[in-house]
């Protein structure tokens, strides 16, 4: 019995050894190194794990960083340039500040500018809606007002106002991690830098059809009308995209976005802190006089 249960033992024991040292093998022979810089980027970041980055979390966007020649096209949202520097001293790179963004709803299809037609009873998400009907007042390019992107915000940027039916972002809260950008089934979300003193100018509008179709769904619609364009001869800041207007970031909104805004008939390009204005109108060139004989 002693030398059945101390055999029992001894093989045991082999067992164990031997799959002990073929651990050990595959461990070296599979060994992956890790750069230690990997860790003291992670440690700075902010751990928000929002996917602004591009990637799935801080620790993908601490080895993407590291195992970068220059951090051009990378960036933290969150975290924003001072995080950035903190890293490109890890680093011993350089890093170019950016302004900060935000994110800009491109619709402004409230109750009162697109009124309902019909009540939706269906699931409460917008994916679902977007595939379902066009929405509530007609508009199939328009705010589904289903607070998907409120919910998906992790950094409570983004409300419901109960008046307008639309998302509010809250400029001093959001990070531009593009969350709301990602969720949007109708990519209504757009990120814009915030503009010197919170300036900005945009078309709320994203529906591409002709003007008169697009005026029956929402008061504030683009027509395509190509005034804006013609206000702001710039080469390339304001286009027509097909039917569509789009005033691109660049725009000089200090000299000339309070003409964009007054150039719209419809009220289609909002103004954040910017003042409608109205070009003056121009001078009929005089006749020249006539020579005395």
């Amino acid at each position: 019995m002693g030398s059945l249960l101390l055999n029992s033992i001894l093989l045991l024991g082999s067992v164990g050894l031997v799959a002990a040292s073929v651990l050990f093998f595959v461990a070296k022979k599979f060994y992956v190194y890790e750069n230690p810089k990997i860790d003291e980027v992670d440690d700075v970041l902010p751990s928000a794990n929002c996917g602004g980055c591009g990637f799935p979390g801080c620790r993908a966007f601490a080895e993407a960083t590291v195992g970068a020649t220059d951090l051009e096209e990378l960036f933290c949202p969150v975290g924003g340039n001072e995080t950035m520097k903190a890293v490109a001293k890890i680093l011993g790179l350089e890093v170019v500040e950016k302004g900060p963004m935000v994110a800009v709803l491109r619709c402004n299809g409230s109750n009162e500018n697109s009124p309902k037609k019909i009540n939706y009873d269906g699931v409460s998400s917008c994916l679902s809606a977007h595939s379902m009907y066009a929405g509530e007042g007609g508009c199939p390019f328009g705010c589904l007002k289903l607070d998907d992107c409120v919910r998906v915000c992790d950094f409570d940027a983004l409300k419901m106002d109960a008046k307008t039916g639309l998302p509010v972002v809250d400029e001093k809260k959001c990070t531009a991690c593009g969350a709301c950008v990602d969720i949007c089934p109708r990519n209504i979300y757009e990120l814009r830098p915030i503009g010197k003193q919170s300036k900005r100018v945009y078309v709320a509008c994203l529906n591409t059809e002709k003007g008169a179709i697009a005026k029956k769904n929402c008061a504030v619609a683009c027509i395509g009308c190509n005034k804006c364009v013609k206000v702001y001869d710039s080469g390339g800041a304001v286009v027509m995209k097909g039917l569509l207007s789009y005033i691109s970031p660049q725009v000089d909104v200090e000299n000339q976005g309070g003409y964009l805004v007054g150039s719209c008939p419809t009220n289609a390009i909002m103004g954040i802190n910017v003042e409608a204005k109205k070009l003056p109108p121009k001078k009929k060139p005089s006749k020249p006089k006539e020579k005395e004989s």
